[in-house]
């Protein structure tokens, strides 16, 4: 089964399993909203595939690295905004080249919130 680390925490807190705040979305003025919600401290933005090394890849558009750690609401809304939509290229991906469609993000290292 292959479920991105944003469904598997769906999961967990569905069955009382996590207590970590995180969330996901779709569109960076998501990213920011959820930001807001789960400040203050930093906030980790993730770009969600089935390939390992996203913190290493780079994005079609030059953007590098599918893991960030933001400061602000603002940030998280413009780091999600270089990811979604586009491409991201790992070590694990070759040709295959996986379309990043969603962005997830949390406290304290976790996903988003």
């Amino acid at each position: 089964m292959n479920i991105h680390e944003y469904q598997a925490q769906e999961l967990l807190q569905k069955f009382g399993g996590s207590d970590t705040a995180r969330q996901s979305g779709l569109l960076p003025e998501e990213a920011e909203q959820i930001a807001r919600e789960i400040a203050p401290g930093e906030i980790v933005v993730k770009a969600q595939i089935h390939a390992g090394g996203r913190g290493k890849g780079t994005f079609a558009n030059g953007f590098n690295g599918g893991v960030h750690v933001c400061k602000t609401p603002e940030e998280a809304r413009e780091i999600a905004r270089q990811m979604l939509g586009h491409t991201l290229v790992t070590h694990q991906t070759g040709p295959r080249r996986p379309r990043r469609q969603q962005s997830a993000g949390g406290r304290g290292g976790a996903d988003c919130a």
